[in-house]
């Protein structure tokens, strides 16, 4: 399918012409109201590549959501520049390692509440103890010049 954005239409492969004929708005599960453009086709008989195209037994429809396609073109323009591709590099050396070891050292597979505000304090408190614990394996082997005892002489 080709957009042409002067008539707010799309051109199918067979040349035939899919026009605007209303908006959709839905919500999801996590109550996100999103506004898809519907476009329907003038007319899909004899068509050579209907069987291939679309199951519907009329005309072709087509919902779009042209924000979505606006923030993924920006998404993708911010990961694919330097410094996006230096954030990419960082966080897979920096938080992707924390989830496998929550994963597989803490056997951490899934939440035992529900809801945002106890899934939120669960993970908080998870990532209490990773740090609790990464902050006593430093100081037990002395990489930060600190013990954890004051230090008796003879």
């Amino acid at each position: 399918m080709e957009y042409h954005e002067m008539g707010d239409i799309f051109v199918c492969k067979a040349g035939r012409i899919l026009w605007r004929v209303g908006t959709k708005h839905e919500k999801s599960k996590t109550g996100f109201v999103s506004e898809k453009a519907m476009y329907r086709c003038e007319s899909c008989e004899g068509c050579p590549y209907k069987q291939n195209c679309t199951k519907a037994k009329g005309n072709k429809t087509l919902a779009i959501s042209h924000k979505f396609k606006e923030l993924r073109a920006e998404s993708l323009e911010n990961i694919t520049t330097e410094f996006g591709k230096q954030l990419r590099m960082n966080r897979s050396i920096q938080a992707e390692g924390v989830f496998g070891v929550l994963k597989q050292d803490h056997d951490f597979r899934r939440f035992l509440c529900r809801g945002k505000n106890n899934i939120k304090t669960e993970f908080l408190l998870l990532g209490l103890a990773y740090n609790i614990k990464k902050l006593f394996a430093k100081i037990s082997e002395n990489r930060l010049g600190i013990s954890l005892f004051e230090l008796k002489t003879a």
